[in-house]
């Protein structure tokens, strides 16, 4: 079972967690991780581009001249989609992007991002994210000394969460505070840094261990 180091604000080692081979131990599935993106992505889309059918464009409806005896073509209205300015065919109508996605296979790419973060030594566990005063400059600092200089995603348990760290967090460039609960694979890929609470790595833990095929943990076991 791995271990990792649980450090203070200050980057002074405070004590060890383990970390259960099941999920940072996994083998990263880059495809999981796309089809994740692609999920989350998906959902973000507004879905507002439209254009205009022929029942919306504007114009008459009335039949522009009698069907036989003019030697032209038959046409029923000035709004026909084969006219200039008239309706678009087929053009986009405003809708959901979202699908649905697998919880399994989300909480499989939570694991295999967590994973990938751990070995690119991206990831860190603090005793705490709280500090005295709700002030930008200390998290500042605290970043800095974590060697988060560049992005960031801070992740704290919800039990835990207090004004100090919320508002003093919400206005440092390239930094995003997320809940346990609410951590998306999406969210680890995209910041440099993911720094969680200690009672964050725990909880965000045990979930994802719930999740772990008890077929590929014998099977994993009898090789072992």
């Amino acid at each position: 079972m791995a271990k990792i180091n649980v450090v203070d604000l200050g980057g002074n080692k405070v004590s060890e967690l383990e970390l259960a081979d099941e999920v940072f131990g996994v083998e990263v599935n880059e495809s999981l991780l796309w089809e994740s993106v692609k999920h989350y992505r998906a959902a973000l889309r507004q879905g507002t581009a439209a254009t205009k059918n022929k029942k919306l464009v504007s114009g008459s409806g009335k039949k522009l001249w009698k069907q036989k005896g003019t030697g032209r073509a038959r046409v029923g209205s000035v709004r026909s989609p084969i006219w200039r300015h008239g309706g678009t065919v087929h053009g986009p109508q405003p809708r959901s992007y979202e699908y649905a996605f697998p919880k399994k296979k989300l909480l499989g790419a939570l694991s295999s991002a967590l994973a990938s973060k751990l070995q690119d030594g991206k990831l860190t566990v603090v005793s705490t994210l709280d500090v005295a005063e709700p002030k930008t400059k200390l998290y500042r600092q605290a970043l800095d000394k974590l060697e988060a200089k560049k992005t960031a995603l801070l992740v704290e348990s919800g039990q835990k969460l207090t004004d100090n760290l919320f508002l003093g967090s919400r206005n440092l460039d390239g930094v995003e505070l997320v809940l346990s609960s609410e951590v998306h694979p999406y969210d680890l890929l995209r910041y440099e840094h993911a720094i969680f609470s200690q009672d964050a790595i725990e909880a965000l833990q045990e979930v994802l261990k719930k999740n772990v095929s008890r077929r590929k943990l014998a099977a994993k076991k009898e090789v072992a």
